[in-house]
């Protein structure tokens, strides 16, 4: 039985890891690095503040991860998605905080390079992100989860952050 969950536990961690090396890591890292190689930033770089957003980024990111490992029982990937509604964690604040994490590491790198093209991305991968989440992931949460996620949906906000309501 012990076996059985720590093996459970070690898929559940691979599957996180291989999500967040592909998904995050192409929006975060490769497309941000392959928009730098096309537009060489000559500024210098503006580096404690931006390096604090994307640290600031980063560790929302893994608390996110971690929440829907633990809580949920899943990944972020809709291909494997959480088996119960995360409503804890950064997900009290707000309904979607992985998507701003990912957002405030690519702010992060165009303010570390001074790039208006990765700021410039930044705003595509926000809109992307929107439409992503109205027609699609709100749909499909709404099926799985039912009420729960209708309730969910009245009391935390989609994109800013709020304190948790009491209740």
């Amino acid at each position: 039985m012990a076996a059985d969950l720590r093996s459970a536990g070690w898929n559940l961690a691979v599957r996180n890891l291989l999500f967040s090396v592909v998904v995050p890591g192409a929006g975060a890292v490769w497309m941000p690095w392959w928009i730098l190689g096309r537009f060489d930033p000559t500024a210098a770089p503006a580096a404690w503040p931006a390096a604090a957003v994307i640290a600031a980024g980063t560790a929302l990111y893994l608390w996110c991860v971690w929440v829907f490992a633990v809580a949920g029982h899943g990944t972020p990937g809709p291909w494997d998605a959480p088996r119960r509604l995360v409503a804890v964690g950064p997900y009290r604040w707000v309904r979607n905080p992985i998507y701003l994490a990912a957002l405030l590491v690519v702010l992060g790198e165009a303010g570390l390079f001074l790039s208006p093209p990765l700021l410039l991305y930044a705003v595509a991968m926000a809109v992307c992100c929107h439409l992503f989440v109205i027609g699609y992931e709100e749909r499909t949460l709404r099926r799985r989860f039912g009420d729960a996620y209708l309730e969910y949906l009245q009391t935390v906000p989609r994109w800013l952050p709020r304190p948790p309501r009491r209740g």
